[in-house]
C-alpha cells in the first residue's frame, strides 16, 4: 500500500511526461526490480522536480546526476534497489536515512513507510530537499541539518538506515541506532571498489551481506 502521493500538477512534457516515467519503470523491471510496490513509489516520484531545471530532459534516464556542492542523486536504479533491500524480509514502519541530498530518495521511501527521518550536512542542500517536500505535500518526512555519521539518536530506534553516501568503513553508531531485527544499508569501499552491504539484525547479532557494486560520493564528517 502507498503511504503518501506527491501532490502536484507539474508532470510535464516530452521527456518529463509520464511516458517518460514509464519507459524508466519499465526500464529498472527489465534490470532485476522486482518489488512492485517500490516501482510503483518510483512511478509516482517527479524526479525532475529534485534536479535543476536545465538538467530536467534527463530526469527519467537511469542515471546519476549532478545537484552542486559537489553531490549527486543517485541513479534510480540504485534508489530502487536500496528501497527493496530496506523492505524486504521485515516490517518497516521508520526509516533513517543519512544524506538528504535533492530528497529524491526519502520522497521514494516516503510512500512506503509510515516516517522517514533524513539527516544532510550540507545546510544549502538541506533547505532546499525540505522546499521540495512542501512543494509535494510529504509531511511524514523530517529534516536535520546535522553529521549524518551520528544518526538521529533522539528519534531511534529505527526499523531501517538507509546511508546515500559511501565510507571506507562501517560505524557501529548506526547499528546501535536500529531496533534489534532491523536493516542497515550502506554503500562501502574507496572510489572504485564500492560495495553496496546490507546488515540484518538478529539472534546472532548483525550479518553482513553484498548486495552489488556502486558508486558513491565520499561520507563526510561534520556540516556545512
Amino acid at each position: 500500500m502507498i503511504r503518501a502521493r506527491p501532490r502536484t500538477n507539474t508532470d510535464g512534457l516530452g521527456m518529463t511526461s509520464p511516458r517518460a516515467r514509464e519507459r524508466l519503470i519499465e526500464s529498472l523491471r527489465n534490470n532485476g526490480i522486482r518489488n512492485e510496490r517500490v516501482l510503483d513509489a518510483m512511478r509516482q516520484v517527479p524526479r525532475h522536480l529534485f534536479i535543476d531545471e536545465a538538467l530536467a530532459s534527463r530526469a527519467y534516464e537511469d542515471t546519476a546526476l549532478p545537484i552542486g556542492r559537489g553531490q549527486t542523486i543517485s541513479q534510480p536504479w540504485v534508489v530502487a534497489r536500496m528501497t527493496e533491500a530496506v523492505l524486504e524480509g521485515h516490517t518497516c514502519r521508520k526509516v533513517l536515512e543519512i544524506g538528504t541530498g535533492s530528497g529524491y530518495q526519502a520522497a521514494v521511501l516516503a510512500q512506503l513507510v509510515d516516517d522517514v527521518y533524513s539527516v544532510e550536512r550540507i545546510d544549502e542542500l538541506q533547505r532546499a530537499a525540505r522546499r521540495r517536500f512542501r512543494q509535494l505535500a510529504y509531511r511524514n518526512i523530517h529534516c536535520r541539518h546535522a553529521d549524518g555519521q551520528l544518526g538521529w539518536e533522539e528519534n531511534a530506534p529505527y526499523d531501517a538506515v538507509i546511508v546515500t553516501a559511501a565510507g571506507s568503513a562501517f560505524d557501529q553508531q548506526l547499528l546501535r541506532q536500529l531496533t534489534p531485527d532491523g536493516v542497515l544499508v550502506a554503500p562501502v569501499g574507496e572510489p572504485g571498489s564500492q560495495q553496496l552491504m546490507r546488515w540484518r539484525g538478529g539472534e546472532a547479532g548483525w550479518k553482513p551481506e553484498v548486495l552489488c557494486q556502486v558508486a558513491f560520493v565520499p561520507l563526510l564528517s561534520g556540516t556545512l
